[in-house]
């Protein structure tokens, strides 16, 4: 017999050689119907796979990410199985899960697959499920697979073969269909029920420019149809909000390839989108005791190499610039940490100088592979509002909840009301990722764990997520739409004072190391804007708003008027704009509600003789004539009420 520790922590005895699938069959028909795959020891493991030792065992379901994940990757193996059918001689590269869905990458030879093909590949994917087919999982010798994959001539498979020990290897069959897989798959086919081929892309082989230009499908599929179908309305709602076309839109932002791909070219009123966020943070970090700095948009090499960066991310970050000056290397800067401890190296530090928060809207470089770019989620230029907080050990737990209440006033100021805290630890097995002691590390690591706990946040753990100095709290925002997004993060680094050589003098005269704080409640300027476009359907709130009042003269009659009134506006601290185009003012009205802005005013002859102005709200029309005076006191007062002491 073999124990089974359940996660409300019973313990049940079980014969040896029992599946996860058998354990959930033993509490209930329904639970073993809905089961997809389970956690065992904490790796995901067919619901089928016998367990032949004691272990704990969590069963898992449609609302589980890794049952999701498992679902999705036994569909891609499906999918590969239709094209198998319909095109034969297919050969196949990769096909993982992804976030939503999966993909697989294939190689067709000589012929193609375009959208009108999908709906043929969809149904011979719904008609394989309904077979009902078991995943069964092999294991083969390294021979064994060769020779298969030999013998169809699948050169991609062959390659991946290489990289793998021979008595690790594993084959997955489903119907017709056997590939290399490490696993693990849902019980069978038949609970895959409603299926979309969503797109097609070219992927190089193992990510290599080098190499052949595979066809990549992306798809998703649920266990309803009912799912399938309020995904895809939700997709359609994520299309009209697609900050790249809002940032378009609404003259935010625009790229440029003269300019280079993946580096933004910020329009004025995108700017001064840009230009009052950064305002709202400084003022905020004003009052809580930051000092600004500045540094440049380059820095040495060896500055690099010093902090870590180069040895970890050299790979991913543009190649360095070389000067006249024969060794001399400077690179794009990749990060702002470094810079900043050598601000704090830059003069003798006391304990009474500590804690020090040096802050910064510090721009920064990294080269992405063209094929990841994406409008402002992914690109090669951002700023980060980076702050660095140098403080004695004593102080960290204080700090570090200071830095969460910050982060939490910014997603409370803009409307982010949904997001859980995940606390990002080191990789359980694989240390080599990372820098630095192990007791500083379980130091850094339990400071986070404290910190979040006594702020009440909800928390998740996922270890491998820490950054290669140090644990972190990262901040995972729900939008409108229920996607999530890592926006805040706030790290322990114990490492790079070490690696500077960092130090301050104790009260007791002696020389001791502090640790920093790493926090970035935006996280990078261009992400957070994308993120918050999207949240809220490019409906900013009125005191972020670029263009917070258009002034709508009636005719040309009354322009000097609408002029006027907009003058005011701008003299009191309103962004104002009129439009005097020859149009109607249906017109006027229809394209101003499409520029999403706040507050319209129109004005005619009555308003021009009697100094008043007709007011028509974004989104709920008409509300009515005010004096000039009204209509300036009361929206200035509705831009100021995000405004609060921390």
């Amino acid at each position: 017999m073999i124990h089974i520790t359940l996660p409300d922590g019973s313990v049940r005895d079980y014969a040896e050689g029992t599946s996860s699938a058998d354990i959930a069959k033993s509490i209930s028909e329904g639970l073993a119907r809905k089961v997809l795959a389970a956690e065992v020891n904490g790796q995901i493991w067919d619901s089928s796979r016998p367990i032949e030792t004691d272990a704990s065992v969590r069963l898992l379901t449609w609302d589980d990410k890794n049952a999701k994940a498992t679902f999705w990757h036994s569909s891609a193996h499906l999918m590969a199985e239709a094209l198998e059918l319909l095109y034969p001689g297919v050969k196949f590269g990769i096909g993982p899960s992804i976030e939503h869905g999966f993909y697989y990458d294939i190689d067709l030879g000589d012929r193609t697959i375009s959208d009108e093909d999908l709906k043929k590949i969809e149904d011979k994917m719904k008609e394989l499920a309904k077979t009902n087919s078991s995943y069964k999982r092999e294991d083969v010798s390294k021979d064994k697979a060769i020779a298969y994959f030999s013998e169809k001539g699948d050169q991609y498979k062959l390659e991946l073969l290489e990289g793998l020990a021979d008595g690790s290897i594993t084959f997955y069959t489903q119907g017709n269909f056997t590939d290399l897989c490490r696993g693990p798959h849902i019980p069978a086919t038949g609970v895959i029920k409603a299926v979309k081929l969503t797109n097609i892309a070219g992927a190089y082989w193992r990510g290599d420019e080098k190499n052949k230009m595979l066809t990549r499908i992306y798809g998703i599929t649920f266990p309803a149809q009912k799912e399938l179908d309020e995904y895809l309305a939700l997709l359609e709602e994520a299309k009209k909000r697609d900050h790249r076309k809002l940032g378009k839109e609404l003259e935010l932002f625009t790229f440029s390839e003269k300019v280079g791909s993946g580096l933004p070219l910020w329009l004025p009123k995108g700017a001064m989108l840009r230009e009052r966020l950064q305002q709202f943070l400084q003022k905020a970090q004003t009052e809580s005791g930051y000092l600004p700095v500045i540094t440049p948009h380059i820095g040495s090499k060896q500055l690099y190499v010093t902090s870590g960066h180069w040895e970890k991310y050299g790979k991913d970050s543009f190649r360095p610039i070389t000067t006249p000056q024969e060794g001399e290397e400077f690179m794009l800067k990749p990060m702002n940490c470094p810079h900043h401890c050598e601000i704090y190296k830059a003069a003798p530090r006391s304990y009474r100088d500590l804690p020090l928060r040096l802050a910064e809207f510090g721009t920064v470089y990294r080269y992405e592979q063209s094929g990841e770019l994406h409008g402002l989620t992914r690109v090669r230029g951002f700023t980060q509002d980076d702050a660095h907080l140098f403080c004695m050990p004593n102080q960290v737990n204080d700090e570090f909840k200071k830095v969460i209440d910050l982060v939490l006033y910014v997603f409370e100021s803009l409307g982010f009301t949904e997001y859980t805290a995940q606390i990002s630890l080191r990789d359980k097995e694989d240390r080599s990722k990372y820098i630095g002691t192990e007791e500083n590390w379980q130091i850094a690591e339990q400071a986070i764990i404290e910190a979040a706990a006594e702020k009440n946040l909800k928390t998740v753990i996922e270890y491998g997520e820490a950054a290669f100095y140090g644990p972190k709290l990262d901040f995972m925002v729900r939008d409108a739409l229920g996607r999530k997004w890592q926006l805040g993060t706030i790290q322990v680094d114990y490492n790079l004072p070490e690696r500077f050589d960092l130090e301050y003098v104790d009260s007791d005269n002696t020389r001791k190391r502090p640790v920093m704080i790493h926090r970035a409640p935006f996280g990078s300027m261009e992400r957070f804007i994308a993120v918050l476009l999207e949240h809220c359907a490019g409906n900013l709130p009125l005191w972020l708003a670029p263009l917070q009042v258009m002034v709508l003269p009636i005719s040309d009659k009354y322009s000097e008027y609408a002029h006027k009134v907009a003058s005011k506006l701008k003299g009191a601290g309103i962004t104002a704009e009129v439009d005097d185009r020859n149009e109607k003012i249906g017109r006027k009205i229809r394209d101003t509600e499409l520029m999403k802005t706040p507050f319209m005013l129109v004005v005619g002859e009555k308003e021009m003789n009697e100094g008043m102005v007709s007011v028509r709200k974004h989104g709920e029309g008409d509300k009515g004539a005010v004096t000039q005076d009204t209509f300036i006191h009361d929206l200035l007062k509705l831009i100021n009420e995000h405004t609060r002491k921390l």
